[in-house]
């Protein structure tokens, strides 16, 4: 099997793996109480890791991506304290909510950093034993 698609399959069976992780943890988190809501982020986090390493699937990729992710759902932390009509209008439905949040809230970033740190871990995981440029 080629090397490129030997990554995309470990990177689609990952995400097979992360994606319904974090939908249940999503639907159910107010009925279990000891979990709270922004322990998402850190599903939410390796998420986009893995989503964008199926494109961008390099060596200098592995360290680069958590790290973007990191600095981007940063910035859309930061955007949750602007509420223009439009983005309220987002934020109304549940992929809008999802993907934009509703309320700023300073913990998110401590699960944001710890998602991006197991998402790098993740990526290390997928190219361990192969040689990537």
């Amino acid at each position: 099997m080629p090397l490129l698609s030997s990554i995309r399959w470990r990177t689609i069976l990952s995400l097979a793996l992360i994606l319904p992780i974090g939908l249940l943890y999503s639907h159910y988190r107010y009925s279990i109480s000891w979990l709270n809501q922004e322990v998402g982020g850190i599903f939410y986090q390796i998420f986009w890791c893995l989503f964008a390493f199926l494109f961008v699937a390099t060596r200098a990729s592995v360290w680069q991506i958590p790290l973007w992710v990191l600095v981007i759902t940063s910035l859309i932390e930061f955007m949750q304290l602007w509420h223009p009509p439009f983005l309220n209008w987002v934020r109304s439905f549940w992929w809008g909510k999802m993907l934009l949040g509703t309320a700023f809230t300073w913990a998110d970033f401590t699960y944001y950093f710890t998602g991006s740190g197991l998402g790098w871990l993740w990526l290390r995981l997928i190219v361990r034993g192969l040689k990537l440029k």
